[in-house]
């Protein structure tokens, strides 16, 4: 049996090292929000967060994860995931929905540390995943929707004595 942090919660698995976090997370764990793509890291279906960052749950072994927090699409909270699920539905930006796990993993560890992001920064945190119904600009428009959303979120300057 192996202790992983998942979604807040320390859980036992009794996977081998070597399995893929995927298949812990939907097999295991039934969080079937975490969707099965390509089996290569190359789609982003699978991304979850490591400690806040996306990450490839396909290609990630069991033995891997250690200490870190994983952070699934049900897990997924806070002020970023509510202004980008907002975002998502005011833009429409689902089709098929099969990435959409996926691309709202990535967004949220983008908006996580990128307050305003730049178009070019959209492109390159979303680069690996991959949306088969191309609604790419409308995920680029919910993603700079739900930054505008949160606002400043830099602490307010101290008042002048």
């Amino acid at each position: 049996m192996t202790k992983v942090k998942i979604n807040g919660q320390i859980v036992e698995v009794s996977a081998e090292p070597d399995t893929p976090l995927l298949w812990v997370l939907r097999s295991e764990l039934k969080l079937i929000g975490t969707k099965y793509g390509c089996g290569m890291a190359l789609c982003g279906s699978c991304t979850v967060h490591l400690d806040g960052a996306a990450a490839r749950s396909c290609i990630t072994p069991l033995s891997a994860i250690g200490e870190r927090e994983v952070t699934t699409i049900e897990g997924l909270h806070g002020k970023e995931a509510d202004a980008l699920r907002e975002a998502w539905t005011d833009i429409d930006v689902v089709q098929c929905g099969y990435c959409q796990p996926g691309q709202l993993m990535s967004a949220s560890a983008l908006l996580q540390k990128t307050m305003d992001p730049t178009d070019a920064d959209v492109d390159a945190a979303m680069s690996g995943n991959i949306c088969r119904c191309g609604t790419y600009p409308r995920i680029r428009a919910a993603i700079h929707a739900a930054a505008r959303a949160m606002g400043p979120r830099l602490n307010p300057p101290l008042p002048l004595k």
